[in-house]
């Protein structure tokens, strides 16, 4: 294994771990503990977290991680929320988080409604249950006691989902330049493992004319027409499974009226892809296809007045890291460590896409229970057998962070 530690030194520092008194401790307390982090869940849940609108739910999380006893809790100008446990001072720094946001607008009801011991509510899963396991753990180390060798700093980040492009965890990290490991609490299955990140731009395309009357005015340039031809040259683009590498016409705006030449018209539009070099390949051709567009339609008039403007909202970067990488490792072993079997999921795209583009040892792991819904006002979560997911964060928490006189921290400071 890389960095010096052997398969069976890191089974070794499992077995130490599992026999460590106050490790026993921490996993029996984290079951019982159980049903407060599902009243965290929901309480967290009904403070709404729109896009771009966080800060009610960061100052919740903010007091708290204050409440336990955390070091330093401060909330950064992105609005990122966050505080430190301090280890023997011998080991790496890690940052374990989740994303304070949802999908969901502003006015949304995120009122729980619990039917039969399944909780129901928009955001009760994505990333609410994530913040709810990531305040549980800290509860599990505080009870047990437990010193670690490394430092950890705990925290809930913004920014995570849609046109956030990861603001929260890319500010964090401009910040701060001495984490050594990254871990996100995030998505199902309390056994996933994703250590490889889908990369994305995102885009607003937005053409302007003239405008003027169907009839009337027939023969000027419409800024409909020009999109449609855009459009259906996206459309006809071939890329390649693997790299798996996509694009979509999420969105289209435009016109006044059914007997108006439209005078403006605009399409969001992402383009993702598993591979840096995919990805800026087809946004190549994508940026060429839209100016073509707009060339077109002028040409079709003899006319020059149809102009497109380009805006980028979202640059998340494709990532990769080698599956033998000793925080992939040490996560499955975590799993192992509670009786499940690590499932090494495909690429995705999450907050540690960034730390992982930065070099930084970066991975998002499951969370505990069954999800259902997500991103819809239908989403839901059962929070059975939901005590595994937090447990199998601690024991990735204590394997990469090394336990005073029991265990070596697993990750390179």
């Amino acid at each position: 294994m890389a960095d010096g530690w052997s398969v069976e030194e890191v089974k070794a520092a499992y077995q130490a771990l599992l026999e460590n008194h106050s490790v026993k401790k921490a996993l029996d307390f984290i079951e019982a503990d159980h049903g407060n982090t599902v009243a965290e869940q929901i309480a967290i849940t009904e403070i709404p977290a729109p896009p771009f609108k966080e800060q009610q739910r960061a100052e919740d999380v903010q007091r708290r991680l204050q409440k336990l006893g955390l070091e330093n809790v401060e909330m950064d100008s992105e609005g990122n929320v966050y505080g430190i446990r301090r280890g023997s001072g011998q080991g790496p720094k890690i940052f374990i988080s989740a994303h304070l946001d949802t999908v969901f607008p502003e006015g949304t009801d995120t009122k729980v409604r619990e039917e039969n011991g399944i909780l129901h509510a928009p955001g009760i899963g994505d990333d609410t249950r994530g913040l709810a396991e990531l305040l549980a753990v800290v509860r599990a180390l505080n009870e047990a006691e437990i010193e670690t060798v490394g430092d950890l700093v705990f925290g809930g980040t913004v920014g995570e989902e849609g046109a956030g492009d990861l603001r929260g965890v890319k500010a964090f990290f401009t910040e701060h330049q001495d984490i050594d490991g990254f871990l996100s609490l995030d998505g199902p299955g309390f056994n996933h493992i994703t250590y490889l990140g889908t990369g994305s731009f995102r885009y607003t395309i937005t053409y302007k004319g003239p405008g003027g009357h169907s009839f009337g005015d027939f023969g000027t340039p419409s800024a409909t027409h020009a999109i449609g031809r855009a459009i259906a040259a996206i459309a006809d683009l071939e890329t390649s499974k693997e790299p798996k590498t996509t694009f979509s016409v999420g969105e289209v705006k435009g016109g006044t009226s059914v007997n108006a030449i439209a005078q403006e018209a605009s399409m969001a539009v992402d383009l993702r892809s598993n591979d840096a070099g995919a990805l800026a390949e087809l946004d190549e051709r994508f940026l060429t296809i839209v100016k073509k567009a707009a060339e077109a339609e002028n040409a079709k008039w003899n006319d020059s007045r149809i102009t497109v403007d380009i805006k980028r909202f979202g640059n998340r970067p494709p990532a990769s890291q080698s599956a033998d990488a000793p925080i992939v490792k040490v996560a499955a072993a975590a799993v192992e460590a509670i009786g499940g079997t690590p499932e090494l999921c495909t690429p995705s795209s999450t907050d540690a896409n960034y730390p992982m583009s930065l070099g930084i040892p970066a991975i998002t792991i499951g969370l505990g229970g069954i999800f259902g819904g997500a991103h819809t006002l239908e989403e839901w979560h059962n929070p059975g057998e939901g005590h595994l997911g937090v447990q199998k964060s601690l024991m990735t928490v204590l394997g990469l962070a090394g336990v005073k006189n029991t265990s070596p921290a697993l990750l390179k400071k």
